[in-house]
């Protein structure tokens, strides 16, 4: 069954996912300042045994004086650390006084660097000079004192002034963010957020065979809206659109916005709301342009491309608002072209039969009027229906968009007047197929035709098989349905026909389609006898398939 994504739900409240109450992420707990541990001296290293050459005899041992005066040294060196420590944490404590606001923000940091430089300094004892003896000689291979002290006093000496540097940086970062306005507010534009770079279109470096969705996706994403409509009874729905001008004109689907009370409502893809008034709809092709009443002089309107050039296999992307989930990129290829697609009217209107351009990418409810993109960013359609096995069964891989080629024929129609006009041949239509030249291809039966219609004046005549039209391959009476109502009304047509086993081309020229033309034109396929009829005039004894076939084939009409 071929259904609009908005039909796919029973109600709205079933198609916003939102409905549906969520859980929020659970509270992430407060963060706590770094605990503040008192520093301790590191204990003095044991005195390092001269080194050793294995040619030479070792050192002789210093004299016990020389040791006591070398841990005399030590000790005082500790005690000045210890007095240095709490000079240090004196001087923390005066600060956050003065600083209550940013100590617990900074105290961690400043501490981490100055023990850093403490550690480093300690580990580098002062080198204490060895007085040797009157007499005593030098044992060949010692190592001088002073080329010890070269090694670590440039270490030092480097991890000293990184501290300085990073305590200056830090105060000067503290002072910075309590000083002044910065710290509590900054000027802002609620008009900005959201917004990013828009990358040109046809994007570079992205193609059919090597596409480039991520760069597609950010160049085309300020195109499209998300579209909320209210209707009279309480309800509403929801669907997609996109920016065709810088006027603020919006392309989207009529099943989307006919049932709209009044205005509709629009979202841009960075978040801002805005008011838009229809401008026009055409129930016969599915389509309708709103127009937005304040238009902004940001916005990014689309780039139309050529749906003549669509192939069967080409990567193609769609973006929509389903299920209510704005901005959702989906991708996929074009699974067929020209296919003929038929959704009913609503209300037991006319409905819509359109030659769609066939794809495998996702589209749900709410996807309805937007685009789909080929590779380069240009829009080639306009997502409309599903197909599907029941309401509630969502996508199945296969989606239909109308060509933008349709498209762009009805939406300026509707911009210029609010109406469109459509091409009109004046036949009743059935399926069926013929045979000529060795050859039997399937096509659209003439059953009748329209005194002083397009048909009439070309001369076809009633049995004749219509199989080609400008050279397209015509697979039933829906299938030139959706060719004629794609032309534009004046257009020149050849027609390719099969009479009494012989093939033959005419030339049609098309006419615009009375608006009471459903009532003239008699039911495609003729009316099987009342005794085949139930009393609602729906034939009995058909399968659900023979009657879908059946129910197609009414509104089949050129």
């Amino acid at each position: 069954m071929t259904t609009t994504p908005e039909n796919g739900a029973s109600n709205a409240a079933d198609q916003n996912p939102q409905t549906h109450p969520t859980q929020p992420l659970p509270p992430v707990g407060a963060t706590q300042p770094l605990p503040v541990h008192q520093t301790q001296p590191l204990p003095a290293a044991p005195a390092q045994a001269h080194p050793t050459n294995p040619f030479t005899p070792p050192h002789p041992a210093a004299p016990a004086d020389q040791r006591a005066a070398y841990e005399a040294a030590q000790r005082a060196a500790a005690q000045q650390h210890a007095v240095a420590q709490q000079q240090y944490a004196a001087a923390q404590q005066q600060y956050a006084a003065q600083q209550p606001v940013h100590t617990d923000q900074f105290e961690a940091v400043r501490r981490a660097q100055w023990e850093a430089a403490q550690r480093a300094a300690t580990h580098a004892p002062a080198a204490q000079p060895q007085p040797v003896l009157a007499g005593q000689p030098t044992p060949q291979g010692d190592v001088p004192t002073q080329r010890r002290r070269s090694i670590w006093l440039p270490v030092t000496g480097a991890a000293a002034a990184a501290a300085i540097v990073a305590a200056v940086a830090t105060a000067g970062l503290t002072h910075s963010l309590s000083d002044g306005p910065a710290s509590d507010e900054r000027p802002a534009s609620l008009a900005e957020i959201g917004q990013s770079s828009n990358d040109t279109v046809p994007v570079a470096g992205s193609t059919s065979e090597d596409p480039n969705w991520e760069a597609v996706a950010k160049a085309v994403q300020q195109s499209v809206v998300a579209i909320q409509v209210s209707s009279g009874n309480g309800g509403g729905s929801q669907g997609s659109g996109v920016i065709i001008d810088d006027e603020g004109h919006i392309v989207t689907n009529n099943h989307v916005v006919a049932g709209a009370d009044g205005d509709v409502q629009v979202t841009l893809t960075d978040g801002r709301l805005f008011e838009a008034s229809i401008v026009g709809l055409d129930p016969t092709t599915d389509l309708a342009v709103i127009k937005l009443k304040d238009v902004p002089d940001d916005l990014k309107p689309s780039a139309l491309g050529d749906s003549s050039e669509v192939i069967v296999g080409q990567p193609v992307m769609a973006v929509g608002n389903p299920l209510g989930l704005a901005n959702t990129v989906t991708t996929g290829i074009v699974s067929a072209v020209d296919r003929p697609v038929s959704t009913a009217g609503d209300g037991g209107g006319e409905g819509t039969v359109t030659n769609a351009i066939q794809i495998d990418a996702a589209v749900n409810p709410g996807n309805s009027g937007g685009p789909l993109f080929d590779a380069s960013g240009k829009v080639i359609g306009i997502n409309s229906s599903i197909a599907t096995l029941s309401s509630e069964s969502g996508s199945i891989g296969l989606g239909f968009a109308i060509p933008v080629d349709l498209v762009k024929n009805i939406a300026a129609q509707l911009v210029e007047d609010g109406t469109a006009e459509h091409a009109f041949l004046g036949v009743g239509l059935s399926d069926g197929t013929a045979s000529a030249d060795g050859v039997t291809r399937r096509g659209a039966v003439v059953e009748s035709v329209s005194d002083g219609s397009p048909a009439a004046k070309a001369e076809l005549q009633v049995k004749d098989t219509i199989v080609a039209i400008d050279g397209k391959a015509v697979g039933g009476a829906e299938s030139l349905t959706a060719y004629v109502r794609a032309l534009a009304s004046g257009a020149d047509s050849t027609l390719t026909v099969v009479r009494d086993g012989k093939t033959l081309e005419v030339d049609v020229t098309l006419a615009t389609r009375p608006e009471n033309v459903q009532q003239e034109q008699p039911q495609q396929g003729g009316q099987a006898p009342d005794d085949q009829q139930g009393g609602s005039g729906i034939p009995d004894g058909m399968t659900p398939e023979q009657l879908w076939e059946w129910f197609q084939q009414q509104g089949g009409q050129g």
